[in-house]
């Protein structure tokens, strides 16, 4: 059958996307990628051919009908990536790319077919393999069995997917971010490219980012959870890429001077020049490598050859750039960040603990998962959630753009109680997590019928989890700390209102979490902020002579005599001595006796075995108090009094020790528009405000002179 000219034409302009892809590098047919391999019809080397090639590609994936995940003929060059590569039978139904690691993601949809080629051709693992096969004796030997590892170009899959595939070099003790996932709907490549020019949907983009209009402009882009200042410069409102240009500026630096000066031979780099690594002259190929400097030059590579990283996971490659540098010279990270405050460090125990498992619990995902906290306030229940590198805007933003923050009325704690800040837009959000996951009711339920100093071996510790700071703040309402029979305490802390510093993000930066020292200073003669704070000097509640010192002295030093007396009780009551340490189970067995945590005592098989129900209740209240590092701030008052009590308890030396009086919130200056307790409670805000006793005069009465 002959078809007209005229219909061959009319057939050629149907082909959908076709003048959109010509406008790509996937259809130049005259570029290196397609062309490397000499001018047609000599072929493309089959270890090449599958993401340098149309033909390759459909071979690798089996769209040809032959095996799948191997290219059994070398296609010729100049075959680029045309329809048929990426649309055919075999592509539809792929949803899973192993990586050069052997880690496999799977769940991917049509960016898979993607990944299959944008995902590099070396990492962690083949570089460990490499130094494995030389057989050096450290990692500042010179070996001839050892050369630069070469991540391959536009590995923008690796980059993405970051700790999970290895795709840069992940050194052994240090923990990395895993996919960057951005925003729901916008996590996946043809949700930013577009999947036939390839350019990036800038117009997207600029609906959250301000000031974004071309590609050029998605440099300057800073996600504001990213407050560190990574490469030292003092600049953090530049982009994330500006970051990554900074540390690879002393990556490069630290390179050249390890070469220089421990072995001896000084090195170049040339970005586009194979094999890119050069002696001095910039032409002999650099041939005297050691383990250590192959680390380091194959994750700089790494982020030279994703010009796209600090878009696809600036987190993950700024974490590879300063563990090269600091592997190389510790002393030259002196300045440098290498991630973010708690709610965004992705790379910290607190979101990487479920890595191992693939899904964070439920029992944890509430506040250890991006998506967590929200299906919580919209449902009230908690389900298994993917992990995360941290918390991300929709965790809690209910709408983007607009930025509007879920409204929490009130937070049920684990005592029971149901309490609020009074800001359900702010605080109570906030103490939504910061609460702690145990109580006095729940220590009082574990001990409940048993002898008060008989060890039973049923009995484990109790932890608190960490920074309880709402349960601090509210004290007696929420009983987060163990409270005493018999005993009374103190309850919600009342700071000011001029300025406002009564609530969470009033006093602290809602982003980096920062103390705003500034609001301490509009009142406070401080330095470093509420760490200096003590104007209260008429008592010494820690007994050790001192009335002066700030506020967190006393409470320092209450903690260091509560442990002090943990030991002791330990030792004379339960029979078996008692050692603390950061690791779970924090509480471990003395084996020799001498206080201290010796290699090996603190591992899980050693955990403390002999507590009492009163050693249960201190350790709690120890726990307690290091766990909510400012404690100190969020209510003295009551921490002082679970402290002393707590010592009290255990017969510690209480010599010179006072008590603060316990304050009922409930109870108000006389002033209506100032529902502030007298007493105690503000230790130190009421002879404090003396120095603007225009604002407060109405605090000041017999009661406190």
């Amino acid at each position: 059958m002959v078809v007209a000219a005229a219909s061959v034409a009319t057939l050629a302009e149907e082909v959908p996307f076709e003048a959109s892809w010509e406008e790509s590098g996937h259809a130049d047919a005259n570029a290196e990628a397609f062309m490397h391999w000499g001018v047609e019809p000599n072929t493309v080397q089959i270890s090449c051919a599958r993401c340098h090639s149309g033909t390759g590609f459909q071979d690798y994936i089996g769209a040809d009908g032959s095996a799948v995940g191997v290219v059994d003929v070398a296609p010729l060059v100049g075959t680029t990536v045309n329809c048929v590569a990426c649309h055919n039978s075999a592509t539809i139904s792929m949803h899973s790319v192993v990586f050069p690691s052997g880690a496999e993601v799977t769940d991917l949809g049509s960016e898979a077919r993607c990944m299959q080629c944008h995902q590099g051709r070396e990492s962690t693992v083949s570089v460990d393999q490499k130094i494995i096969d030389a057989n050096v004796p450290d990692d500042d030997t010179v070996s001839s069995g050892l050369s630069f590892r070469n991540i391959h170009y536009f590995a923008a899959g690796a980059t993405q997917h970051g700790g999970l595939v290895l795709g840069g070099y992940q050194y052994v003790g240090k923990s990395y971010d895993i996919k960057f996932a951005h925003v729901e709907g916008l996590d996946t490549c043809n949700s930013c490219h577009d999947p036939h020019t390839l350019e990036v949907k800038t117009d997207i983009c600029a609906a959250c980012h301000v000031g974004v209009a071309t590609k050029a402009d998605l440099k300057n882009i800073r996600f504001v959870g990213s407050a560190s200042d990574y490469d030292g410069d003092r600049n953090v409102t530049e982009g994330i890429a500006a970051e990554i240009e900074g540390l690879k500026t002393i990556l490069y630096s630290a390179i050249q001077a390890y070469a220089s000066g421990t072995i001896g031979v000084p090195i170049k780099y040339d970005p586009s020049a194979h094999p890119y690594w050069f002696k001095n002259d910039g032409v002999t190929r650099y041939d005297t490598w050691t383990a250590r400097l192959v680390k380091a030059t194959y994750n700089y590579q790494f982020s030279m050859k994703d010009p796209g990283g600090f878009a696809h996971n600036g987190k993950y490659v700024i974490q590879l750039l300063y563990d090269s540098i600091e592997d190389l010279n510790p002393a030259r990270v002196a300045g440098l960040e290498r991630d973010d405050a708690g709610h965004f460090a992705g790379s910290n125990e607190q979101f990487r603990h479920w890595d191992e498992d693939g899904e964070v619990s439920a029992s944890c995902s509430k506040c250890h998962s991006a998506e967590g906290l929200p299906l919580y306030l919209e449902t009230g229940v908690t389900t298994t959630q993917e992990v995360s590198n941290g918390l991300k805007c929709t965790t809690c933003h209910d709408a983007i753009p607009g930025y509007t923050r879920y409204q929490v009325d009130e937070v049920e704690f684990p005592s029971g109680a149901v309490l609020s800040l009074g800001d359900p837009n702010t605080g109570n959000l906030c103490i939504s997590c910061h609460q702690g996951r145990q109580s006095t009711v729940s220590v009082n339920e574990a001990i409940a019928g048993m002898n008060i100093d008989t060890v039973y071996s049923s009995l484990r510790f109790r932890n608190s989890h960490y920074f309880p700071a709402g349960a601090t703040l509210l004290g007696a309402e929420a009983k987060g700390a163990y409270e005493y029979m018999g005993k009374s305490y103190s309850g919600r802390t009342r700071h000011t209102e001029v300025p406002s510093v009564d609530s969470c993000t009033e006093c602290h930066d809602t982003h980096t979490l920062e103390v705003k020292v500034l609001n301490c200073r509009f009142c406070h003669n401080v330095v470093t902020g509420p760490r200096d704070i003590r104007k209260d000097k008429t008592k010494d509640y820690d007994g050790d002579g001192s009335s002066s010192e700030p506020l967190v002295g006393e409470v320092e030093t209450l903690q260091s005599a509560l442990y002090a007396a943990i030991q002791a009780y330990a030792r004379n009551v339960a029979g078996v001595p008692i050692i603390y340490s950061t690791s779970s189970p924090y509480f471990f067995i003395d084996t020799n006796g001498n206080g201290n945590v010796d290699p090996g005592e603190d591992s899980s098989s050693n955990r403390y075995n002999a507590f009492t129900p009163r050693l249960i209740q201190a350790t709690y209240n120890y726990q307690y108090v290091l766990k909510d590092p400012g404690a100190f701030a969020h209510n003295a008052s009551y921490i002082i009094q679970i402290l002393y009590d707590s010592i009290a308890d255990l017969g510690g030396n209480m010599t010179g020790k006072v008590r603060p009086a316990a304050v009922n919130t409930s109870q108000e200056c006389g002033d209506p528009t100032h529902p502030y307790p007298t007493g105690d409670l503000n230790l130190d805000c009421i002879v404090d405000f003396k120095d603007v006793a225009a604002l407060c005069t109405h605090w000041m009465d017999d009661t406190n002179p």
